[in-house]
């Protein structure tokens, strides 16, 4: 099991910008292909007031502040210079994290759905749908909401494929504000099956992957895990990836690159389950050679190490 996906997180509410041009983002994604990735996701394509592109809906109904540059544009223009596959990531508008309401985000995504399609649909590489709506637990507007955006994307798009990262109710279920690393209650193993059960059923057809974020369950509770999660998505039909973080949940500052072992020890556990491929939150802030956090550079050797250890075991075989 190797990474060969990541998300691009340009907008974000909890990791540093690192104010990058195009010069920087091309040299990017030189090193994300020397480490194998063939696949890249815009997290977001908004978030609030920020975007990535100039969408004249949010910045004409929502207030939205125009970008200086077309990310969009630059990211597909980079996915087809260096054979990647390029997922569009739906916009944020921040309800859902305020009131648990995903009206808002679902009426404004359609409109930003078939802007963007006008905008970037003839492009190769623009390859599916990122919905970036995050759940953990059921709750039926939540899930209807991610039915009716995955069917609108597909529809609009001659049914690209769609997929979701959802987090596990572990104990480091925690957001950036809480200032302690774990909680003392987690959701157990067979109250996330039966939830996920009742997810992937009002979901199936609207969505074709889902990558869990790996991050959220103790270590050793991880294979369980993501054992049910790929027999879930089995059962309705829903492609396995896993979303292996590369940052440290574990240490009081949030947030760092995870030490390499840990992140080799995520990616056994997920090989082991089944899942089909691994993508990372997030490849730019936390292995680039490039990246504001220096250990990052570390972590990137140390994974192109293990890298050519996994192929020439396989060649050898």
């Amino acid at each position: 099991m190797l990474i060969t996906g990541t998300f691009l997180d340009e907008i974000s509410h909890d990791i540093p910008h690192q104010n990058w041009g195009p010069q920087e983002w091309d040299q990017d994604f030189q090193y994300m292909k020397a480490a194998g990735i063939d696949t890249v996701i815009l997290i977001r394509c908004g978030y609030r007031k920020q975007l990535t592109f100039p969408c004249r809906y949010l910045m004409q109904q929502h207030g939205c502040f125009p970008p200086s540059l077309d990310l969009v544009d630059l990211f597909l223009c980079l996915s087809e210079k260096y054979d990647m596959n390029f997922f569009f990531g739906l916009y944020d508008s921040g309800a859902w994290w305020d009131s648990g309401n995903a009206s808002e985000d679902l009426s404004a995504n359609k409109f930003v759905c078939e802007e963007a399609w006008q905008r970037y649909g003839h492009y190769p590489a623009f390859k599916g749908w990122y919905l970036s709506m995050e759940i953990s637990r059921r709750t039926r507007e939540a899930t209807d909401a991610i039915a009716e955006m995955g069917n609108h994307c597909k529809q609009l798009s001659n049914n690209l494929p769609t997929f979701i990262s959802p987090w596990i109710d572990g104990k480091k279920a925690l957001s950036m504000q809480d200032g302690i690393i774990k909680k003392h209650e987690s959701i157990s193993l067979k109250q996330h099956e039966e939830e996920w059960n009742e997810i992937f059923d009002g979901i199936k057809n609207a969505v074709d992957i889902v990558a869990f974020q790996d991050g959220h369950v103790e270590y050793h509770e991880l294979y369980d895990y993501l054992t049910v999660n790929k027999q879930l998505a089995d059962k309705y039909g829903l492609r396995s990836w896993t979303n292996c973080e590369s940052f440290d949940r574990d240490m009081p500052i949030k947030f760092l690159p995870i030490k390499f072992d840990l992140m080799k020890l995520k990616l056994e556990a997920a090989e082991k389950a089944g899942c089909e491929k691994a993508i990372t939150f997030e490849f730019s802030h936390f292995m680039s050679p490039q990246s504001m956090y220096g250990s990052a550079r570390h972590l990137y050797n140390r994974y192109l190490e293990y890298k050519k250890q996994k192929t020439e075991s396989v060649l050898k075989t």
